[in-house]
């Protein structure tokens, strides 16, 4: 690989940026982070942290001297607008899906210049994915699974993690929402909903608030759903199922897997 490949000064918005490539062994191009970067740990210690999720830092960005600026999502199209305007060169990606993270994945490397490692992460990733997925084939019942985003107002889970509940060996109980992209459409009007559809297990990511299980025990009506009556509900930390990235297909789905299988070894 020619160590003058692809860009040079990187700033990521986000933290599945950092992460992957960190793993990819190109770390030294990043010169700045997300402030809500905690994977991999060394990077807070070791790169300047230059935005929140919604907004940053435009002066403290531009002095970096960036020549490519790499954010996700509709979310930051507003930061994305602000660092465009000062010149900056700004890449936003937009994966919903466990297929558009891999595919996303492969573009960052690509720019780098780092094909042939991330094909052997892909790959061996997704023989994992193909491992766990047959180990939950043999189950006698799958668990049908509520993942709460947010409690106020509630919000299901995005396409990935509606997928990686499916290959952990669960089943969303929300899939029409999961297709929606904008978080907006995945916003439960109707606090019983979640109830009346009776997960088996529920997990909770609250977007980096901590998760209470004894909160949701305690809403209205949901003392009858089958996880809360077992007491099967969990937490799940945003930085590991929330980042469209490497956390999400690993260490994410690893957890909804541990949790869907105790839930089969119960019931088989």
């Amino acid at each position: 690989m020619h160590p003058q490949h692809g860009p040079q000064r990187i700033v990521c918005l986000t933290e599945e940026t950092t992460e992957w490539l960190y793993l990819l062994g190109e770390q030294h191009r990043i010169v700045g982070i997300s402030g809500y970067t905690v994977r991999p740990r060394q990077a807070r210690q070791e790169k300047p942290r230059v935005s929140a999720f919604l907004d940053g830092k435009i002066d403290k960005i531009v002095a970096l001297e960036p020549d490519l600026v790499i954010g996700f999502s509709d979310m930051q199209a507003a930061l994305a607008d602000k660092l465009i305007r000062a010149g900056l060169e700004v890449w936003i990606t937009n994966q919903r899906s466990v297929a558009q993270i891999f595919t996303t994945l492969r573009r960052v490397a690509a720019l780098v210049g780092a094909d042939d490692p991330a094909e052997a992460w892909i790959a061996t990733v997704q023989a994992r994915h193909a491992a766990i997925a047959i180990e939950a084939a043999r189950w006698p019942r799958r668990p049908r699974v509520y993942f709460e985003e947010w409690d106020e107002p509630m919000i299901s889970a995005i396409q990935w993690v509606s997928e990686l509940v499916g290959v952990a060996g669960g089943d969303d109980v929300f899939p029409e929402r999961a297709v929606q992209s904008l978080g907006r459409d995945r916003v439960i009007a109707d606090a019983l909903e979640p109830a009346r559809r009776a997960p088996d297990v529920i997990f909770g990511s609250w977007c980096g608030k901590k998760f209470r299980p004894e909160r949701v025990a305690a809403r209205p009506g949901w003392a009858g759903v089958p996880a809360v009556a077992n007491g099967r509900l969990h937490e799940i930390k945003s930085c590991d199922i929330l980042q469209p990235g490497p956390a999400a297909l690993t260490d994410g789905l690893e957890q909804l897997h541990a949790h869907c299988r105790r839930w089969a070894e119960a019931h088989a």
